[in-house]
């Protein structure tokens, strides 16, 4: 659900729901994302025979519910509580939290323009969910890669400079990973310390490049490395240039190196 509003939701969608009345047969609910209410009988809260409704919902709880059938003419829209699995609701709360994120950015971003909110939504917000499929996705671009990727998509440059900006106090930019693993081999009398040497220093220069490097024991002589980057180019760079320096050092000190993909 964004910025441009629907009267009711889809059959098969995920919604939010928030109890508001629970009876032996079922329960009602308010769909936070519509301005409607719902049920869920009581055969669509569990798996299993539901000997008591509250053991499964309480009233003022919030869940995430599929829809199952919706009558626009009387106004009904029936609701599954079982047919949601638990990875389904880990998307659709982290899909509902980031779109509340968004749409209170863009107030702050509308307020401090001295611009309605509606004309935000209409000027800006719902040509970049448009563009980027949803509103965060667009400020996470703006925080990575500046505001120019929002006047490229035709947003007004102070729009887009006030997004930026206030969306540099709540997002952190998006994050990227990539890795490898290294087998690193020492005969020598100090091997393992020559080693350990080696991997801080491939630790160090990740970290002088802009990013951040994770190092798992996966048994002898093999170490899975990790980069975390701002984008994959430099990840890519980073993690290369990381391999590089340990397989090097291990190398002066009298062993061998090797990284794999």
């Amino acid at each position: 659900m964004g910025l441009r509003k629907r009267e009711y939701p889809d059959v098969g969608e995920f919604v939010i729901g928030t109890a508001v009345k629970i009876q032996d047969h079922g329960a009602y609910v308010n769909l936070d994302e519509f301005n409607k209410t719902g049920y869920i009988p009581i055969g669509e809260i569990a798996s299993t025979w539901v000997k008591n409704i509250r053991d499964y919902i309480k009233e003022g709880q919030k869940v995430v519910l599929k829809v199952i059938r919706v009558d626009e003419k009387k106004g009904h829209i029936d609701l599954s509580l079982k047919k949601v699995t638990e990875r389904e609701k880990k998307e659709k709360l982290i899909q509902w939290k980031r779109s509340k994120r968004a749409e209170k950015i863009l107030e702050e971003v509308a307020a401090s323009l001295k611009k309605d909110f509606s004309e935000a939504v209409e000027k800006v917000g719902i040509p970049l969910e448009d563009q980027f499929g949803d509103l965060y996705t667009a400020m996470e671009a703006a925080v990575a890669e500046g505001y120019q990727v929002l006047t490229d998509v035709g947003i007004p440059e102070s729009w887009a400079k006030a997004i930026q900006e206030a969306a540099r106090e709540h997002i952190e930019p998006p994050m990227v990973h990539v890795a490898g693993v290294l087998q690193l081999n020492s005969t020598k009398p100090r091997g393992i310390e020559d080693i350990k040497r080696a991997l801080l220093e491939g630790e160090e220069k990740a970290r002088s490049k802009g990013g951040k490097l994770e190092i798992t024991y996966l048994g002898a002589p093999r170490y899975r490395i990790e980069v975390t980057a701002k984008d994959y180019r430099t990840a890519e760079e980073i993690i290369k240039e990381t391999a590089e320096t340990i397989i090097e050092r291990i190398t002066e000190a009298g062993g061998s190196g090797t990284f794999s993909r």
